[in-house]
């Protein structure tokens, strides 16, 4: 028996939608990076991005578990001196709650080439609507 290698040309890729308000943020970020990286398919190659689209909504309505609403926090650096700054997990929800799931997610994902294109296919919509109906996508329940 030959071990099967998926080539480029051969990659169907499916859209997939799924409630953030159904799971905490670390067990949602599981899902949507198993989605994106197509680990869920049998024809799963280390090496092609054969992962699908994944639509998340209702990012306003986000949950986690204990305290990391307020403990929780990102950084960012402007790279002068003294410009470090910080903001926790519930100022993040309240300015843009698709930041909380992407940085999630992408802590998720390989650190390699594929990671820019697959962080691509995720789209979050801050309400229950979305703009990509026309799609069919399934539901990730």
């Amino acid at each position: 028996m030959k071990t099967y290698s998926q080539k480029g040309a051969e990659v169907k890729r499916e859209w997939w939608v799924i409630d953030a308000s159904t799971l905490p943020l670390g067990k949602l970020a599981v899902v949507i990076a198993d989605k994106l990286m197509g680990k869920s398919k049998v024809t799963y190659t280390p090496h092609i991005d054969n992962g699908d689209y994944v639509v998340v909504i209702n990012a306003k309505n986000l949950t986690v578990t204990g305290d990391k609403m307020l403990q929780k926090k990102y950084y960012r650096h402007s790279g002068f001196p003294g410009g470090l700054k910080e903001l926790s997990l519930a100022e993040v929800i309240e300015k843009d709650p698709a930041l909380a799931i992407r940085e999630a997610v992408k802590g998720m994902l390989p650190k390699n080439k594929l990671a820019a294109d697959r962080l691509e296919r995720l789209r979050v919509f801050d309400t229950a609507e979305h703009a990509h109906s026309a799609q069919n996508p399934k539901e990730i329940k």
